[in-house]
């Protein structure tokens, strides 16, 4: 599952993620890309014990990949 965030103000993003999230099955990935990185997000992925990587978005932003 995809989610591009960009253009959109906080905590929106956040919000969206989270959401998406629970529609995932364990084992399954979920892409957002954001304009900025979400350090907040960051704590609520830790906290929920899911992985997640980082990297430049070749269009601008961060491509970020979350794995439950």
């Amino acid at each position: 599952m995809k989610l591009d965030n960009r253009g959109l103000e906080p905590p929106t993003p956040m919000m969206r993620t989270l959401k998406a999230l629970e529609c995932l099955n364990k084992g399954d990935t979920l892409t957002i890309i954001n304009d900025r990185r979400p350090m907040f997000l960051y704590e609520q992925l830790d906290e929920l014990g899911l992985k997640h990587t980082t990297e430049p978005h070749p269009d601008g932003g961060f491509k970020i990949e979350i794995t439950k």
